[in-house]
């Protein structure tokens, strides 16, 4: 989907987009599947069932390139959907994104999307264990694991309302 003869991305170039169900249209859509399809399932080698019905239910935070094609995205859902608190999920970044600090930009833009619509409480995440010390910059602490998930190690880590 990105342009082969580009050589590097601009981040000025990128459109950042926080988007409910019912502002998706069929082709962000697309892109954001095929995104979490690319990274999840093909990179990780981890075939799991991704479409888990809370879609509908998430807040959809996402760079995209010119040409409509996902370069990070993360999931926003309320809390009791995943966790009794808020949470934030199915985060990734491209191959064609990476590089560019757009996983932190990523994360500082889910957070604030979070505590704005869901002021004054927590955030829990499942993370992969590999990622704690990136996740601990960004203010969470670890509550428990590693355990576990889809053949990969992860860790329930918190972040405090702020």
């Amino acid at each position: 989907m990105l342009v082969a003869a580009r050589k590097r991305l601009d981040v000025d170039d990128l459109a950042w987009s926080a988007l409910t169900w019912g502002e998706l249209d069929c082709q962000c859509l697309y892109a954001i599947l095929a995104a979490r399809s690319a990274v999840f399932v093909v990179e990780q080698d981890c075939p799991y069932q991704d479409l888990d019905g809370l879609d509908p239910k998430g807040i959809h935070v996402l760079a995209s390139a010119g040409d409509g094609s996902v370069l990070a995205y993360g999931r926003v859902l309320p809390a009791g959907l995943r966790f009794d608190e808020p949470s934030i999920g199915r985060v990734l970044t491209t191959s064609a994104g990476r590089g560019l600090g757009l996983g932190r930009a990523l994360m500082q833009r889910c957070l604030l999307e979070t505590r704005q619509r869901f002021p004054g409480q927590p955030i829990r995440i499942s993370a992969q264990q590999y990622l704690e010390r990136f996740y601990h910059e960004l203010g969470f602490i670890t509550i428990s694991g590693p355990y576990d998930e889809d053949g990969i190690p992860h860790l329930e880590m918190l972040a405090s309302e702020q």
